[in-house]
């Protein structure tokens, strides 16, 4: 699932939109089809500062689109995306505790990237509008499951992708040839463009106001590059692994990327430091790694992968 640019956003955004279109009297091309991704969930400790994995196991079944994990503050739960057999994108919440699974969103519009909010009392995503753009803007959900959306940022479109710094200031993916990393403070709307040419994965420091994202400036130069959204400063982290784009920070302050069914560390500033692997999970049925969380206390990670046998 590794792409350039916007191309998966695209695809799932008009599959999205196609979708909600079913009862309009003019029949809708057939949507491409989003790929057929799952969540893992895997155990995750250190050991002299290296980051060590356990067996991961798969907790979506559903054949289809499972994707965009994210933890809740308390580790304890992980809610994620799915496009199911209504062809609806909507939101889901996974308890580790019990392996249950509690829907969340239920709406006419589709939903993706949740993320809960600094306040810990609602959850944003990225949600497709039924207009005739289909705007894609910033809105939050209470997180205990009630319908009622509100809308966070409302000149900021179009959204791809966003990330929480602090209670107040967010980084966004904004869509465009070329796609933008902008920052903007939500209470009064100020923002500024950091970046162009950036990778969907934008990932907030732990226990910072910095932003870090992937910086494609060519090709093959890729970099992981941080923002300060409090001095406004910039520094370029590692260079990524080849054509990868998603990446997670673990408590401790190591970067974690994937290739194929391989995990790998880097820890930013450590002397000679590369890239090491330190899991491969193809026993466990995993191809094709993608997106990755790691939960707040760095006990577990969740990583999307295509699944390599067929339900």
């Amino acid at each position: 699932m590794r792409t350039l640019n916007n191309s998966v956003l695209a695809i799932l955004f008009a599959f999205a939109l196609n979708a909600s279109a079913h009862a309009q009297a003019t029949p809708t091309p057939t949507p491409t089809p989003p790929p057929n991704t799952d969540i893992f969930v895997a155990d995750l400790s250190s050991a002299a500062g290296v980051p060590k994995l356990g067996a991961a196991r798969r907790i979506t079944t559903w054949e289809g689109y499972d994707n965009q994990p994210s933890f809740t503050p308390e580790g304890t739960d992980i809610l994620y995306t799915s496009i199911r057999a209504d062809n609806q994108a909507d939101i889901y919440r996974y308890r580790l505790a019990d392996n249950s699974t509690m829907r969340l969103t239920e709406t006419e519009e589709a939903e993706y990237s949740p993320t809960v909010t600094p306040d810990g009392k609602s959850f944003s995503v990225i949600r497709v509008e039924r207009d005739r753009e289909a705007t894609q803007r910033l809105w939050k959900f209470p997180l205990a499951g009630a319908q009622t959306a509100t809308l966070v940022l409302e000149r900021f479109k179009p959204v791809g992708y966003h990330v929480w710094a602090d209670a107040r200031t967010l980084g966004l993916f904004i869509l465009g040839q070329p796609a933008t990393l902008q920052v903007v403070d939500a209470r009064t709307g100020v923002y500024g463009i950091v970046a162009t040419n950036i990778g969907r994965s934008l990932q907030r420091v732990p226990g910072t106001q910095k932003i870090t994202y992937v910086h494609k400036q060519g090709t093959d130069d890729w970099h992981i590059k941080e923002y300060d959204t409090r001095t406004h400063a910039k520094r370029t982290l590692a260079k990524t692994l080849a054509l990868s784009e998603d990446f997670a920070w673990t408590p401790d302050g190591t970067l974690l990327m994937a290739k194929g069914a391989k995990l790998y560390a880097l820890r930013p500033g450590a002397a000679g430091q590369d890239w090491r692997e330190v899991a491969d999970f193809t026993s466990d049925g995993l191809s094709e790694i993608t997106r990755l969380s790691v939960s707040p206390r760095g006990d577990r990670l969740a990583l999307v992968a295509r699944p390599r046998d067929t339900r």
